[in-house]
């Protein structure tokens, strides 16, 4: 017998859960389908214990090198760079930065305003109740006033700045430049009973104390008590359509013996990362949809957007103690976010000062750029510089390009999904945006009184935001999705992860992702309610 449930959600990451706890909460039957697993906190080791090795491959965010049960091969050799992406229960809000600031309103209409892209359907203010509702439940440290973002209330004090952060914003305040402390999804005290964080561990590393805000942390329990169905270790390898072809009338997934089931639903919701999600569409290909599920418009898979980042490192004499806490939480810059007719490029870059890598991949960086070398005085050499270093990320706003695009692998012939190809090109906008930020990041570092600087992108191994595969908009002809997350092809199929985004802003997705993915709930909601009650 098939199993049936209300709601049916592909996907238990950072939109997958937001959306299981929202339409629990309404009291359906949902499912969640997720090929990976839950990372017990047994399973993480500390730092003190040598846990920073994790990350080469057990913790590392490129699935080719992690290469676990639940992931597929991603070919980037066609793109400068890597996708970052994590398979598992909280998807990659496991691995993810925390860094959590919103979109501006000015964001969701490029078009209009600069005209270049698209504007998306639906404009700040219908997401602004969604933003302030995941801030509820993630839990925001920051601080209120940002002349940038005046509507955001942060829950709780920022995560410190630290010796480098303090450096770092005395340089912007010189140039005059915007500043502010980073909105984080870290606890800097305690909240709804998780516990206030210590800043020792990384936040890309994994969590074994609850304090950071990922969704396994914050959605996933709530969801549980509400009583939603976790199918953990379970592929989800085709969407079947009815026989009208209207709707789908139900998913066929492999379980973690390799036995295939069939599963139905009223609402299926697909929540599977700009890159899981194209792929599966374009894998349920049939003869009545030989150019895969949901894409009439041709357009599933294409706009891939990655924010190019550019990264900025000065040397300093004294100790700035720039190695120690969240890495991606310390300060951003968005005195360049707009556009500026007096620049080569349109629309523009978020600075955000990073703190350094642990001890061992910071060892393995200075060796590999021949700043240090291996002999009798390696210790020396490396004390010289570990803690002495402050960095500067420049997250680009990436423009959408049609032949940016997420394909399959037509070689791979497996009875699940094929493996995925990434074809990807910079564009001179985005290479002039790089070059001006660089520039910058070089100025402000030195000003803060740098020694030596260094700059260089796109950085390869940071594509963590995939962007765009399957556009929303009004138009069918030139979208995959509406404004309310449903495909323009089929009645019962919704996509709410990031693959809908028009546009991309240049800061990170995560809190976009999560409010995105709560308005479209409440859309469902608001269309079946009356359906799923009989």
């Amino acid at each position: 017998m098939m199993e049936y449930y209300d709601v049916l959600i592909v996907g238990a990451g950072a939109s997958g859960l937001a959306s299981a706890w929202y339409l629990s909460d309404k009291g359906l039957d949902v499912a969640v389908f997720e090929q990976g697993e839950k990372l017990k906190s047994n399973s993480i080791v500390s730092l003190e214990n040598g846990g920073e090795i994790q990350k080469i491959k057990f913790l590392n965010s490129n699935p080719n090198i992690r290469n676990s049960f639940a992931d597929y091969k991603i070919d980037t050799s066609e793109s400068p760079i890597d996708i970052a992406n994590y398979n598992g229960i909280g998807g990659s809000t496991i691995l993810f930065s925390a860094h959590y600031p919103r979109f501006h309103p000015e964001d969701f209409n490029v078009f209009s305003i600069d005209k270049v892209a698209v504007d998306w359907p639906l404009n700040y203010s219908e997401l602004k109740p969604f933003y302030e509702l995941n801030e509820y439940h993630t839990g925001l440290s920051g601080l209120a006033g940002d002349p940038k973002y005046p509507d955001i209330k942060p829950s709780m004090p920022p995560v410190p700045l630290g010796p480098m952060g303090r450096q770092i914003a005395k340089a912007f305040e010189a140039f005059n430049w915007h500043w502010w402390p980073a909105y984080s999804a870290i606890n800097t005290e305690e909240y709804q009973n998780r516990p206030k964080d210590n800043f020792q561990r990384p936040s890309n590393m994994g969590d074994f104390s609850g304090s950071r805000g990922s969704v396994d942390n914050t959605y996933l329990p709530k969801a549980i008590s509400n009583g939603i169905h976790v199918k953990e270790r379970c592929k989800v390898i085709r969407l079947v359509p009815d026989k009208s072809q209207k709707s789908i009338n139900k998913i066929v997934y492999k379980d973690h013996c390799g036995e295939v089931h069939n599963c139905g639903a009223k609402v299926i919701i697909i929540a599977a990362s700009g890159i899981g999600t194209p792929r599966l569409l374009l894998g349920s290909k049939s003869s009545n949809f030989p150019n895969g599920i949901c894409n009439s418009s041709s357009l599933v898979g294409r706009n891939l957007m990655l924010h190019p980042l550019g990264y900025v490192e000065g040397r300093f004499s004294e100790n700035l103690y720039s190695n120690i806490g969240p890495q991606g939480c310390c300060l951003l810059s968005q005195e360049f976010s707009k556009t500026n007719n007096e620049r080569d490029f349109i629309r523009g870059y978020t600075f955000q000062a990073i703190r350094g890598p642990l001890p061992i991949e910071a060892a393995i960086n200075l060796l590999s750029s021949r700043q240090i070398n291996l002999g009798e005085d390696f210790v020396k050499q490396y004390l010289f510089r570990y803690n002495h270093t402050a960095h500067l990320a420049i997250i680009t706003e990436d423009l959408p390009e049609f032949d940016n695009r997420v394909l399959l692998e037509q070689s791979d012939a497996t009875e699940d999904l094929p493996a995925v190809k990434i074809k990807y090109k910079l564009s001179e906008n985005t290479k002039n945006m790089l070059t001006h930020g660089l520039s910058n990041g070089r100025k402000i570092l030195k000003k803060a009184g740098a020694i030596k600087t260094s700059a260089f992108g796109p950085v390869r191994y940071t594509g963590w935001h995939t962007l765009g595969t399957c556009r929303m908009g009004n138009n069918p002809k030139n979208s995959v999705v509406n404004k309310d997350g449903k495909s323009h092809d089929l009645d019962n199929l919704f996509i709410l992860d990031a693959s809908i985004f028009p546009t991309s802003s240049s800061v990170n997705p995560a809190a976009t992702v999560q409010a995105l993915a709560l308005y479209v709930s409440s859309k469902i909601w608001l269309k079946y309610k009356n359906l799923f009650k009989n």
